[in-house]
């Protein structure tokens, strides 16, 4: 009766719709992130713009 509860087939699908829904979960919070950081960085960027900063050498990646 629990047979098919036990299989190996039931077990691989249930993981990987686990692991679908994990990444799922994971891809969207990382793209709310990488919005939140865009805007963020669109604002300082502005407000240096805005204050005269136009050499940034001052960063370590430029």
């Amino acid at each position: 009766m629990l047979d098919p509860l036990t299989s190996s087939t039931v077990l691989l699908v249930l993981a990987g719709l686990a692991a679908f829904a994990v990444a799922y979960v994971a891809i969207k919070i990382a793209i709310k992130l990488a919005v939140r950081i865009g805007i963020v960085a669109a604002v300082v960027l502005a407000g240096l713009y805005t204050a005269g900063v136009t050499d940034l050498s001052f960063l370590p990646f430029f």
